[in-house]
């Protein structure tokens, strides 16, 4: 039985950009416990037991087109309690979003390597 999701994997061929966008931006801190892998990488811990997973690996779609609208590709949903908050901080690193189309309290942005992130806003 499933029980949930422990973590996403991003593929990302820059490091110091990936991670002034993961702690610079969203503000999570790198899991420093985790055990060296063959290639470099971070976790960053998203909710309890939940993770996501940073690899500095080649890009296997490289030139790939992506749709402008991060609801249109795969991606990963997360809860944040503040969504404003988070305009306002992807507004400060001018990082473009995209608001739900489905009328939620949700918007879409990218990564610097392109990966989809959706946050909804959630009640706490």
């Amino acid at each position: 039985m499933i029980l949930g999701i422990h973590h996403a994997t991003f593929i990302t061929t820059d490091l110091v950009r990936s991670r002034a966008f993961y702690e610079g931006v969203l503000g999570l801190q790198a899991d420093v416990k985790r055990p060296a892998m063959s290639f470099d990488g971070l976790w960053y811990d998203v909710g309890t037991n939940q993770q996501i997973h940073l690899m500095l690996l080649p890009d296997p779609e490289a030139g790939l087109q992506r749709p402008q609208h991060g609801g249109r590709d795969r991606h990963v949903a997360l809860s944040v309690s503040g969504l404003a908050k988070l305009m306002s901080r992807l507004d400060a690193a001018k990082i473009s979003y995209t608001v739900s189309q489905s009328g939620r309290r949700a918007l879409f942005c990218r990564d610097p390597d392109q990966n989809a992130l959706e946050f909804i806003e959630v009640a706490v």
